[in-house]
């Protein structure tokens, strides 16, 4: 059976290799980016089951990025997660308005992972 694939893209280091590593020990396999003008071409190259992003410290880059994914027909279906800052009401509202699936608390990830994957990959 083929492992299904998480594209994670941060730059904090810590926060995301925990977030990369908790996925792997998930079953996921996972390709990590740093460059948000990748995601777009990666993700159509790649076929990922789930996005997952860090609107932190280039939240417009992000951002932008996350609205290209929700431009193309090949990659609009993607359930995009977004992390942000608990206190970071700009980049909560612009990942509500880029098209995020689901935007999250970059400190409660890892704890409620699982549930935020589940809410993520439903299909209505």
């Amino acid at each position: 059976m083929t492992q299904p694939l998480a594209l994670v893209l941060y730059e904090k280091l810590l926060p995301g290799s925990q977030l990369v590593n908790r996925l792997q020990d998930m079953g996921y396999r996972v390709q990590s980016l740093t460059d948000p003008t990748a995601l777009i071409d990666q993700a159509r190259k790649e076929k990922p089951l789930v996005v997952m992003v860090d609107c932190g410290p280039r939240r417009e880059d992000v951002c932008a990025a996350i609205a290209r994914l929700r431009e193309e027909p090949d990659t609009r279906h993607l359930p995009v997660i977004a992390l942000v800052g608990s206190r970071d009401q700009p980049s909560q509202e612009a990942a509500r308005l880029a098209g995020a699936t689901l935007v999250v608390n970059d400190t409660a990830i890892l704890t409620h992972l699982d549930h935020f994957l589940e809410q993520a990959l439903r299909v209505d």
